[in-house]
Parts: C-alpha cells; structure tokens; sequence
C-alpha cells in the first residue's frame, strides 16, 4: 500500500537577486501576486493535496516568512472591531497551527538538492512533497493534488511535474527522456540536467516533486554537478539507475515562472484576469494600454 504524502519541504533559501531592490528588506516569496504572497500559493495547493507539515529550508533575512504565517492578535482585533468578517476568513488561510510547520537553515547555498538534503531529519522514512513556489500553476485541480492522486495509482515510486518547453530553453532545466503512454504518467529513462546540447526531448522537469527518502540518502553523497551545485536532478537520475521506479507527470494547467521578472508580470495579468471582481476594470485597461502602447515614465 502507498504511504500518504503528508509532508512538504518548501526551499526558500535563495536570495532572490533577479527581484533587487525588492529583495533587499523583503523575502522573495512574500512578494504580492495580486492580494497573496507567492508563497501562500504554494501553501494552499500543499493543503489541497492533502499536505499536513510544512518544512521550510531558509537563510538569513527569511523572518518575514515565519512572521507571515503566525497569529497577529492587534490586526485580528483591529478587523474585528471593524466588522470586517470577511476579511478574517480569508485570513485564517494565512495561520498555521503550533508544530504544522518547522524552519531549517541551509547555511551555504549549495543547490536545490542540498536544500531538500538539510530536511531529512524532519523527513524520516516517509514519501514526501517538494514545491518550489517560484513556480506558480493555474489549474482548475491544483497541480500538487494531480500527482499525488497519480502517485497513489501508479503505486508509489518518485514522481516530477513535466511540461514542454521550446527547444532553445531545454538548456535551463532538468530534461527527461521517457516512455510515452496513453496516460499523463510518464516512465523515465533518463534526466540531464541543463543539458548544453543533444537534449533527449523538451520535456522538462518543473518545481513539483514526490519523492522517497531514498533520494535523501542519495543526497547525501552526492557530487556536485551543473553549476557546481548539489543537483536534485542527479539525485533522482541515480533513482533510476537503481532500478527505482521515477516517473514524470504531464500535469494539466499553466504554469508561470514568477521567479523571473516576466514571468511574474505574466502571472500578474493571468490572475489578475481570473478575479471576478477586478477582470472588467483590468481587462479594459489592458486594451487601453495595447492599444496606445506608450510605456510608463
């Protein structure tokens, strides 16, 4: 029987130097797309996927992270005394209960792969979730719950979030060699990381990840690779060497890279868009600045 995923580890150590000055007083992931943090994205599709505890793998200047998710007893009262109930339901999205959530330092930034590694203490020898909320994904059943629905079916294994990219940006990604099948699971033959030519397809590898505690032992002796960084990708790449099933989930939604500049602007329009209350108001200025396309001074 397949163990229930029940834990997320959340890397968050970077700092975020594609986003300065911004990021000079404030974490990335706190960063607004439209009215919520990146991260309470992240958070709510964990909690849709059934995702009990929280581990997030931090740095230094990261306080903002751990204050957003704690209780503000003035600001509660403040709403209260205002009658502003509605505001305080959505609100509570924002709390997490005492030992939900725990906060471990990556003190050297030695890659995604060391940073999963530094939270395999609080892992133990269960299955687990890795969410990168850099990557931010609009579907109608978030992305996280596809593929734990997937990993239950196809009965256990590791499993990441796939999608096509163009060819000339295969470069930028873990790139997976698979088996096609009817279905939206994928068995994976083969990973490169970034690869720099002849990559196996454009199916690329995004901030989504189940994974088991096999990957943590791997971890923990593996070399460097692309970038002289401790690689998850190879990680998992070594999974499949030992015969241990990975596969690669063809999920169903866009997904945005809002830990780029454009990408974030994008999501910005594409959210922004998908809000009852402000698409005629947005959608109208949008056609007014297309039309008379003079940037902002």
């Amino acid at each position: 029987m397949t163990r229930k995923i029940s834990k997320a580890v959340l890397p968050v150590a970077g700092l975020g130097t594609r986003f300065l000055p911004a990021t000079k007083s404030i974490p990335k992931e706190i960063m607004t797309l439209v009215d919520r943090p990146l991260i309470q994205y992240a958070i709510d599709e964990a909690r849709a996927a059934g995702i009990k505890e929280f581990i997030f793998v931090t740095s230094r200047g990261k306080s903002a992270l751990e204050d957003y998710f704690d209780n503000a007893p003035e600001l509660e009262a403040a709403l209260a005394e205002k009658g502003k109930t509605d505001i305080q339901e959505i609100m509570k999205s924002t709390y997490m209960e005492s030992g939900q959530i725990a906060y471990v330092r990556q003190h050297k930034a030695l890659g995604l792969g060391h940073a999963v590694w530094c939270a395999r203490r609080m892992i133990g020898d269960e299955p687990f979730a890795v969410i990168l909320p850099d990557d931010v994904i609009a579907a109608e059943k978030p992305c996280l719950q596809q593929m734990v629905e997937a990993h239950e079916e196809c009965g256990g294994g590791s499993m990441v979030a796939a999608m096509e990219v163009p060819m000339d940006k295969t470069s930028s990604y873990g790139i997976l060699d698979v088996e096609e099948t009817d279905s939206d699971v994928l068995p994976i033959r083969r990973m490169v990381e970034k690869p720099k030519e002849n990559p196996p397809s454009n199916l690329a590898v995004i901030g989504r990840y189940i994974l088991t505690p096999d990957v943590l032992e791997t971890l923990h002796n593996q070399d460097k690779g692309a970038g002289g960084e401790i690689q998850l990708t190879d990680a998992i790449a070594s999974e499949i060497d030992h015969g241990r099933p990975v596969n690669g989930f063809r999920f169903r939604g866009e997904r945005f890279d809002c830990g780029s500049k454009a990408g974030f602007l994008q999501a910005t329009v594409a959210f922004g868009l998908a809000r009852d209350e402000l698409r005629d108001e947005f959608s109208e200025y949008l056609r007014e600045i297309v039309a008379v396309p003079e940037p902002a001074q």
